[in-house]
């Protein structure tokens, strides 16, 4: 990631910082210091344009405020921040909460860190992942929210290449100051990897021919992948949507390591919420949402596995209540003016008071 990674130790009880203004004079707030961002008027991020057209438009937004009423006299950490719609949301709707929030992209840093710099010493913006956010904080937190999945002003920044409807560098990283692109995991993968990386997303039937595709021409730019898969599959066994929709993801998330990234995010929600506090998921695409719903229910269960018609003897204990209905998604008057709602599944829980 750019620059040095913030990850001094929080205690819920310091007292924050403003960003991105000087520090103030409490030498122990160290987790609330300034922001290693550059400053919102900068035109460029890490050698990256940043657009200041750069706006989250949080899904869910009404349903998440909601959830949090009543647990918010101390930290939220937001722990994919994005352009900080969210987090603009949440600072609003409870005037004495402070808020942590996390990400990884240097461009949707400055842009939350302009869009939430008249909230002052209640703010902090970190540069790290999620899966880190246990390093962020020590003392626990009222609440963790993880919107997953890459953002709408990623998707339309054609420079990033996370799309295929533009071409662009065959990139896909998050942070571009570090790992590798797509076009450098496409060069050192192999046939079988990638047939499986494709098939555990979704591409069954053509995975083995679109692998085979992607691998003999050697794609570099978002055209000339969507032109490889376009030649493995025809036209007649397309589904509807587009033909790489799936290839795109699955690299994406290869790329950035989000499945692994999730399963440690998680587990280290849990380990930072105080009793009673609130873990809220957003995913966007069935593998995700099957983890989540993994997790949450490993949580609320203790990890019992004991047969149901028998009860429980193995003394598990719950760690988290969840909710039972299932996932709460966005409603058509959301949808209507926000398609990428469409997608959105919320799943949540509360974390078990010792």
């Amino acid at each position: 990631m750019k620059g040095d990674h913030d990850h001094t130790p929080v205690n819920a009880s310091m007292i924050m910082r403003s960003l991105p203004t000087e520090a103030c004079e409490d030498n122990s707030s160290a987790l609330f210091s300034t922001t290693t961002s550059n400053p919102p008027s900068t035109s460029s991020v890490g050698g990256l344009q940043m657009s200041m057209e750069f706006h989250h438009q949080p899904v869910l937004r009404h349903e998440i405020v909601e959830l949090c009423t009543g647990l918010t006299d101390g930290v939220i950490l937001d722990a994919t921040l994005g352009g900080g719609g969210h987090a603009e949301a949440l600072l609003e709707a409870f005037p004495k909460s402070r808020l942590v929030g996390i990400d990884r992209d240097p461009i949707a840093r400055a842009a939350a860190t302009q869009r939430l710099a008249r909230f002052g010493d209640r703010v902090r913006v970190v540069d790290g992942t999620f899966g880190q956010l246990d390093t962020v904080v020590t003392d626990s937190v009222s609440v963790v929210l993880m919107d997953l999945g890459v953002s709408s002003p990623q998707l339309d920044d054609a420079a990033r290449g996370f799309s295929f409807r533009s071409d662009a560098p065959l990139d896909m990283r998050m942070d571009t100051s570090q790992g590798m692109t797509a076009a450098d995991f496409l060069v050192r993968t192999d046939l079988s990897q990638l047939a499986n990386l494709l098939r555990r997303h979704g591409e069954q039937r053509f995975a083995g021919s679109i692998a085979k595709s992607i691998l003999e021409r050697q794609p570099t730019t978002t055209f000339e992948l969507v032109e490889a898969v376009e030649r493995a599959v025809p036209m007649a066994a397309r589904r509807r949507g587009h033909v790489a929709t799936r290839v795109f993801q699955a690299l994406r998330v290869e790329i950035n390591d989000e499945e692994h990234e999730l399963e440690s995010g998680l587990a280290a929600a849990l380990s930072v919420l105080e009793g009673g506090g609130l873990l809220a998921v957003i995913s966007y695409h069935s593998g995700e949402d099957q983890v989540v719903k993994a997790f949450l229910h490993e949580a609320a269960t203790g990890g019992c596995h004991c047969p149901y018609a028998l009860g429980c003897v193995c003394g598990a204990q719950a760690r988290m209540i969840v909710k039972k209905n299932g996932a709460v998604m966005a409603d058509t008057e959301e949808i209507s003016k926000n398609p990428r709602a469409r997608s959105a599944r919320l799943r949540y829980g509360r974390k078990v008071s010792a």
